[in-house]
């Protein structure tokens, strides 16, 4: 009864539609900018001789044009070679916000793609090119706005720093030196605004209704490598155990023994959030209760995989191997690599413990290659900054369930926990599911209403902060 009860009192959180005046801006203008940035071919690579500097010249050149207000009215500092931060001053410098993006983008193979990458062309409605989604479509939209409201003699009610990096792909140094210049001038944000999630559907179980996640921190990442050494020899007369054949036997042991599961602050309230909105009967029943079926939902997560175990757990990939160059060579050493995503109330070391710990060989060596521990948690309850991001959504998308969510992958904003417990990854655009999987994949494109949908969002957010 106890069971029932709960369930049917886990309803959802009525809200009232909001309905505003239209915002008037040039859209022309912002379809336009964004397609001469894709033309920058801003492409970064972890062999920084790779990377054509002059591209990366030009995209900041075409800035200075394409916004001289912004460069006129605020206060511009070059961060290394390719960190860009204004500062706007406001009417106060008591409560800060800082909005972010990255405008360099992940390499191509052009010949998968239907269009040209770079090109900017415009097919039924929809701009194509490298960094539509991630994130040329955020940097031109925060510029626009701030070019618009200087334009109309708006001033800020709090300082506003627009902080942008162009090596967020190869996880650089610039928005973590944007941040220590931010911390030396004692810049505590009430608000940081990054990419993350997104309006989404058919994100949770028994939803049906459209869901804006907010990331409210970032799980941590490792990328482990296991080495075992032999002596090498000949293909015709084999060992009974060679390198390969002891690391395919780790891969499996790692590989069918998941981590443990662990409830957090993220999850938690996504769950209360989402969980209340669901159609489905047992779902509710599950998300309402629990304190009872944790272990089931545990069990069911790591059954399913993908995102829902991804949300409850330090999450494991193999993604490299390395053998014998030769195919009738036995290799003296062979390796391969594991990538973990981590979950909060887990490290790198514990990490690297653990797969040490479920290996139980002392032949294979493990090293962390490279990591970074989770992301510090932002707070959402009572929390200005929180209130007036989900209250901007709301007016520019107003039938969506805004939820607070953890966000799976890495980001630049997990450099700000340093000075900020109120930093949230939301990205302005309404994506399917489909629309999703362009990110970093061939024909990455997007819809010219969703250009003009995040210019909308960041006018009416800055006019807030």
């Amino acid at each position: 009864m106890t069971l029932l009860i709960r369930t049917l009192l886990f309803k959802s959180k009525k809200e009232e539609p909001i309905v505003l005046e239209p915002i008037e801006f040039d859209r022309e203008k912002a379809t336009k900018d964004l397609k001469e940035l894709i033309k920058c071919k801003t492409i970064s690579y972890t062999d920084n001789s790779l990377e054509d500097n002059a591209e990366f010249i030009k995209l900041e050149e075409y800035t200075k044009k394409a916004f001289p207000l912004v460069y006129k009215t605020t206060e511009f500092t070059k961060v290394g070679t390719r960190g860009l931060l204004f500062k706007w001053s406001g009417l106060s410098s008591e409560s800060p916000a800082v909005l972010m993006a990255h405008y360099d983008v992940v390499p191509v193979e052009e010949s998968g793609w239907k269009l040209p990458p770079f090109s900017g062309e415009i097919i039924d409605g929809e701009l194509w090119g490298r960094g539509t989604l991630d994130t040329k479509c955020t940097f031109n939209a925060v510029l626009q706005a701030a070019e618009k409201l200087i334009e109309d003699g708006f001033t800020p009610k709090n300082d506003i720093y627009m902080a942008f990096a162009g090596d967020e792909e190869t996880a650089g140094s610039h928005a973590s030196s944007i941040v220590n210049i931010l911390k030396e001038k004692g810049v505590v944000p009430k608000i940081v605004v990054d990419e993350g999630g997104a309006v989404v559907d058919n994100v949770f179980p028994g939803v049906k209704k459209r869901s804006a996640l907010i990331g409210i921190a970032e799980k941590g990442f490792a990328d482990i490598k296991y080495t075992v050494k032999g002596s090498g020899g000949h293909s015709s007369t084999p060992p009974r155990q060679t390198p390969i054949s002891i690391l395919s036997k780790a891969c499996l042991k790692v590989n069918n023994t998941p981590f443990k599961m662990r409830l957090t602050k993220p999850a938690l309230e996504m769950f209360d959030t989402l969980g209340r909105e669901s159609k489905s009967f047992p779902i509710k029943l599950i998300f309402a209760n629990l304190w009872l079926f944790k272990g089931l939902l545990g069990k069911m997560a790591s059954m399913l995989g993908g995102e829902m175990n991804a949300l409850v757990r330090t999450s494991t990939v193999f993604t490299q191997m390395k053998g014998s160059d030769a195919m009738n060579v036995i290799p003296p050493e062979a390796s391969m690599l594991s990538n973990h995503r981590i979950i909060h109330g887990e490290t790198v070391q514990s990490t690297l413990e653990f797969l040490k710990k479920t290996v139980n060989d002392k032949r294979v060596e493990l090293e962390v290659v490279y990591g970074n521990d989770p992301s510090r948690i932002s707070e959402t309850k009572g929390t200005e900054g929180y209130e007036i991001l989900r209250n901007t959504i709301r007016e520019v998308w107003n039938d969506v369930i805004v939820s607070p969510y953890l966000m799976l992958a890495a980001s630049d904003s997990r450099h700000y926990g340093l000075i900020s417990d109120r930093v949230y990854r939301f990205s302005p655009l309404n994506l399917t599911k489909d629309q999703r999987k362009l990110i970093h994949s061939n024909d990455e494109r997007i819809k010219i209403s969703e250009i003009e949908k995040s210019v909308e969002f960041y006018i009416r957010l800055v006019t807030k902060l």
